[in-house]
């Protein structure tokens, strides 16, 4: 078992993905829109609610885009349960519709020796199906624990430091104890977010949220509390995985505004950090767009 070096650039062949309102709605509710007041984001989980047009949270794009990724850019041969998520991150070029169909283009971009285990990158591309327009990019960065060591590359220096001051807004969620069993119906049916056995197998007392359910419950407050509701707002979003989150964890979600640029990080209730060197950035403000997390990919090429 190793991770395939040659990876580097390797492409999936082109596809399309397709989803429906009930999609949309249906991933909102897996990220806890209307959990706390039925009532407050109607837009987000209703298609019918007289006098509100229904939207889409960002976030929804990243299973679209990404829900089977691994298995169409084959990296080498690991256990299943050695692979984790690390990194997330998305840029909306326009909103997704509430029903409509993408072409997919996705690529590795880089694999990286963390000496306790290897950092695999990639990038995902939707268009719309119809137009050609790009509608958004995700890039993502996969663990796989117990495989570095391999003399590559070192990742490409980031840097990210919370201010010296305390968050401009803090903001507390509560998740729910059947959570994952909600958020796997978008498309991430790994057992190791609903299965006891499986779950223990991988190290764990008990199944595990889905990291990208962590990611969109903070993406969901965020687009509430950053950009004043109004999804259309959100440019990008990336931030790293820290710690696991289990279903029925209190997430709460330090911001620090900075020129129209909200940086954040979360925590549980135990004090643990789970999404870190988190960055947002609002459209419509003019100011630069910062570096984001994935950053410096020329570099890694020259090692490919």
């Amino acid at each position: 078992m190793s991770i395939d070096l040659t990876a580097v650039g390797r492409q999936a062949e082109p596809f399309v993905v397709s989803w429906s309102e009930t999609d949309a709605i249906l991933y909102a509710l897996g990220v806890g829109a209307g959990q706390a007041n039925p009532a407050a984001e109607l837009a987000f989980t209703t298609e019918n609610s007289k006098g509100i047009t229904q939207q889409v949270l960002p976030a929804f794009a990243i299973p679209l885009l990404q829900t089977g990724i691994g298995r169409r850019i084959p990296f080498g041969d690991y256990p299943r349960g050695a692979l984790v998520h690390a990194e997330q991150a998305i840029v909306a070029h326009r909103p997704i519709p509430a029903s409509g169909s993408m072409r997919i283009s996705a690529r590795i971009t880089g694999i990286y020796d963390k000496r306790s285990g290897a950092l695999v990158r990639m990038e995902a591309v939707g268009e719309d199906a119809g137009t050609g327009e790009h509608l958004v990019t995700t890039r993502l960065g996969y663990f796989v624990r117990g495989y570095g060591g391999f003399d590559g590359p070192a990742t490409p220096t980031e840097t990210w430091e919370a201010p010296d001051r305390e968050p401009d807004l803090t903001v507390t969620t509560e998740t729910r104890a059947d959570q994952a069993l909600l958020y796997r119906l978008s498309g991430d049916r790994n057992p190791l977010h609903s299965d006891p056995e499986f779950a223990t197998a991988a190290g764990f007392d008990r199944p595990i949220l889905h990291g990208l359910c962590t990611y969109g419950v903070v993406a969901r407050e965020l687009v509430r509390v950053v950009c004043d509701g109004d999804p259309t707002l959100l440019d990008a979003m990336s931030a790293r995985f820290s710690k696991p989150v289990f279903p029925g964890d209190t997430l709460t979600t330090a911001v620090w505004i900075q020129n129209h640029t909200a940086l954040f990080r979360t925590t549980t209730a135990r004090g643990v950090f789970v999404l870190d060197q988190g960055v947002l950035t609002r459209k419509r403000v003019p100011v630069a767009r910062p570096e984001p997390v994935f950053a410096d990919e020329a570099k890694n090429k020259e090692h490919s």
